[in-house]
């Protein structure tokens, strides 16, 4: 090699060293059938995973296991009110690390939607709009108003200009290939009218005109104007079509559960049904989806909207709130995804022919040429399994399910067939030794004492608080006359107080007497109850909560929150007395918050009383404080709040969130894959506590010496809360004999042609540092029911549970083939084997 090749080839590694994120750049375009990925159509699987919503320290994780489970790509919101919590201080630390989690999910080689909002709903709190927006002069939250546009537009730079400096975008060689502005305003926009439409235009313009290189979407967007995509989101969305026919159909919201509130129940959608929704969009040419959410993770601190939205943002995604992979749900979509990229060459070249079987059968057929074909066969009716014939087959089509055939000839996946194996956490104690508690209780003695804030009449809380605390106090005073008949035996007067929500605990003369409580369908709600008042002055003590702030609604930042009045004093000798129009003064927030006794620092500040010596009953508004070391092991950890009744709860001055022991009413009769889902199906945990555990991040414990501090508002048992460990206890798993095996099959029956989709085997795998220490249960032949509450059948093969035992105990993972048991136990049945195992840790001490 010459002097000159040399110096040329140094010079070309130079310039791959100095521009190599340039050399690898992506050009992202869109037709009517996909986004196109430099040159390629592609058929991209996404999901939700919020960065606020776990720790930096579980985001690799977090993303690897989506990536694994057949993801392309990773959606997040952009949390304004998380970055700029005061106008011009912005946070981009911790949790709030947006460039962090972005290059996490370059390094692992995914994808990203970078959905900026900045109005994100999310079951956030505010809309995740900061609470100081709505203080802008002459502002009104998204419409066509010139404040409101300043700043969006000023947040919405700063954002694309970070992801630019850092060669996020992949125009630049990152890993963001679309941007959301704006979020579900469909429904505004008609409702607004002229305003409505100009802001939707005057939006996709702004963004698109800062050149970011990728499109943008705007989902539940009909109008969306060129070059902005319109998107679908919700449970299905296989009857939605983009506004212009050159425009690829993107399902931005993929419903993997639904979010859960205080007082409500748990939310569960069946796998079955979540991949027959994804399985039919695709089969209508959908090209793009979303799971929103693939992991939902946690509201820590105040972050919850709502109001009473759970600290839990679990979701029945299909990885669960602590960042464990729930079974079923991951790996039967797995499935799905692996047979969808089977197929992908046929879909994004064609467009389906559909054929009808009958009233609910159909096929659609992909076909581009010569050895690239693929169908998707479908049964829409919720009730009855069908019997096909395609491409002179048959083929056994369960109620409410789609087989892909990505040669139009071997099914690889159904829908409703589940062969994978079921998983079932459960908590168990972290710590042998229980808390020991110190307790201060908050002083209510001086309110008003220090109080700046007084007004004739009742001002609503968030202009009082600004959302700095969910707490603030309305105090005023009532003189009795000695003359009145309730002081000598008649009956006590009552108070009747009327909030806007959310929560309500009055005080007279310092003592506690009753609480009100508000809910996400009755929102205002009424104190109604007998006080204890003495002759002479008497001071009345409101303690309004809020339990996050409104999320979604026409201008939700007019919406009020707080005592709004009447307070009104009844059964005095002049009748009634109004409170509402008397001088109140105002706190905002508790003695405790202002001295911070949540912190190392702040606690150590106050005189804690031994909870042994401290009045043996419950106590309201009173701080709890203990101290605990880590526990052994690497399992998700989690309080166990069931003994106490409503606060927040704090680990080293982090907030873990508000909890809150409100019971979950609600429909938890049945549930069943088939036929067309809604949030108000498959409800459980009715008649329990609607959270009762919390989660504890493992980063934010420190080996020894942690701070626990629980600030209780209604009174509760501290000696029962316990540190819990999150593990898969019992694993489950089915498989089907090949129908070979047997004779006399009708057309009901399974066919050769879907052979491959019969798991002859079943698949048991503990979690990482388990065993198999246990066979709960092991039949082979026509065992009934489901993951912890199977049953024999009338054929059972005797040696089913020593035959099982021998190939698991003791392992971490094993199989088990449906000819390892002999003879035959019933010729001519078509038989199963169903398995349920008990994994566990090597150790389960501390």
């Amino acid at each position: 090699m010459g002097t000159d090749s040399v110096s040329k080839l140094a010079t070309f590694l130079l310039l791959f060293l100095l521009l190599g994120s340039r050399l690898i750049q992506c050009t992202v375009t869109y037709d009517r059938k996909a986004i196109i990925i430099n040159g390629q159509r592609r058929i991209l699987i996404s999901g939700s995973i919020h960065y606020p919503r776990s720790t930096p320290e579980m985001w690799e994780d977090l993303i690897q296991k989506a990536k694994d489970g057949g993801l392309d790509a990773i959606d997040t919101y952009v949390f304004w009110n998380g970055h700029e919590p005061s106008p011009g201080h912005y946070n981009f630390e911790g949790r709030y690390d947006l460039v962090g989690f972005i290059k996490t999910i370059q390094k692992v080689g995914l994808y990203v939607h970078l959905r900026i909002g900045p109005y994100v709903c999310a079951e956030w709190n505010f809309g995740g709009f900061p609470v100081w927006l709505k203080y802008v002069p002459g502002i009104s939250f998204r419409t066509n108003n010139g404040p409101f546009k300043a700043a969006m537009q000023g947040f919405t730079q700063k954002i694309v200009q970070m992801m630019k400096n850092e060669n996020l975008f992949a125009s630049q060689g990152g890993p963001i290939i679309l941007s959301q502005i704006e979020n579900e305003y469909g429904g505004l926009s008609q409702a607004l009218g002229a305003a409505g439409h100009s802001y939707v235009n005057w939006a996709a313009e702004m963004a698109v005109g800062l050149g970011t290189g990728v499109p943008w979407v705007m989902c539940k967007e009909d109008d969306a104007p060129d070059p902005v995509i319109n998107a679908c989101n919700g449970f299905y969305c296989d009857a939605f079509s983009p506004n212009k026919p050159y425009k690829p159909t993107l399902w931005t919201e993929a419903w993997s559960g639904w979010f859960t509130e205080f007082g409500g129940p748990i939310h569960q959608r069946p796998v079955q049904d979540l991949a027959f929704a994804v399985a039919r969009f695709i089969q209508k040419g959908g090209s793009y989806f979303s799971y929103y959410m693939y992991h939902g993770g946690t509201n820590f601190g105040r972050t919850a909207g709502g109001p009473f939205i759970t600290t839990s943002y679990d979701y029945d995604a299909p990885i669960d709130e602590y960042g464990l992979i729930r079974q079923p749900k991951y790996g039967h979509l797995k499935g799905l995804h692996k047979a969808i990229k089977m197929c992908e060459r046929a879909l994004v070249s064609s467009d389906p022919t559909v054929t009808s079987f009958g009233t609910y059968q159909q096929a659609h057929i992909f076909s581009s040429g010569p050895g690239t074909c693929a169908a998707f066969l479908s049964n829409y009716n919720p009730k009855s399994a069908a019997a096909v014939i395609f491409n002179n087959r048959h083929y056994h089509l369960p109620p409410w399910s789609i087989s892909i055939l990505p040669d139009c000839r071997m099914e690889v996946y159904n829908t409703a067939k589940v062969g994978v194996q079921t998983s079932q956490m459960q908590m168990f104690p972290a710590n042998t030794q229980l808390f020991s508690w110190m307790t201060y209780g908050e002083d209510i003695s001086s309110l008003a004492d220090s109080s700046r804030i007084t007004s004739v009449g009742l001002l609503e809380q968030i202009n009082v608080t600004r959302d700095n605390s969910d707490y603030l106090w309305y105090i005023t005073s009532v003189d009795i006359s000695s003359s009145e008949s309730f002081l000598r035996g008649g009956q006590k007067p009552t108070l009747a107080v009327h909030s806007a929500g959310h929560v309500v605990h009055v005080f007279i003369n310092g003592q506690f007497s009753g609480s009100a409580f508000g809910s996400r369908e009755n929102r205002g709600f009424t104190f109604s109850g007998p006080v204890n008042l003495h002759a002479g002055t008497n001071k009345i003590a409101l303690l309004s909560v809020a339990v996050g702030l409104q999320n979604i609604g026409m201008h939700f930042e007019t919406w009020n929150t707080g005592i709004v009045g009447p307070v009104l004093l009844q059964g005095l000798n002049q009748g009634r007395k109004d409170l509402t129009w008397e001088k109140w003064s105002y706190q905002v927030g508790l003695k405790g918050e202002a001295m911070n006794l949540v912190s190392p620092n702040g606690a150590s500040s106050v005189d804690w009383m031994k909870e042994s010596l401290a009045i043996q009953r419950q106590r309201p508004l009173t701080w709890h404080k203990a101290s605990f070391d880590a526990p052994g092991g690497n399992e998700p950890l989690a309080l166990d709040m069931r003994s106490m009744g409503k606060g927040q709860v704090w680990i080293n001055g982090q907030s873990i969130g508000r909890y809150w022991m409100a019971y979950a009413k609600g429909d938890c009769s049945s549930c069943s894959y088939s036929g067309t889902f809604r949030s108000s199906e498959c409800q459980f945990g009715c008649g329990q506590p609607t959270q009762q555990w919390y989660h504890v991040p493992r980063s934010w414990i420190k080996p020894t010496q942690n701070l626990l501090v629980v600030f209780e508002e209604l009174g509760g048992d501290v000696s029962k809360i316990s540190l819990v460990k999150r593990s898969v206890t019992n694993v489950c798993a089915n498989a089907l004999e090949h129908h070979h095996a047997a004779h006399n099959y009708s057309s009901q029956n399974f066919a050769p042609e879907s052979t491959m989709l019969h798991h002859k085997e079943v698949h048991l795998h503990c979690a990482p540092g388990q065993t198999i220490s246990t066979i709960k249960f092991a039949s082979f032949g026509t065992p009934s029911g489901t993951c912890g509450s199977f049953h024999k059948g009338t054929c059972h093969a005797p040696n089913s549970q020593a035959i099982v035992e021998k190939m698991c105990l003791g392992q971490k993972s094993c199989s088990v083939t449906i000819n390892s048991f002999g003879a035959d136990p019933c010729p001519n049945v078509l038989k199963s084997l169903s398995v349920e195992a008990v994994c566990s840790t090597e150790s389960k001490t501390t």
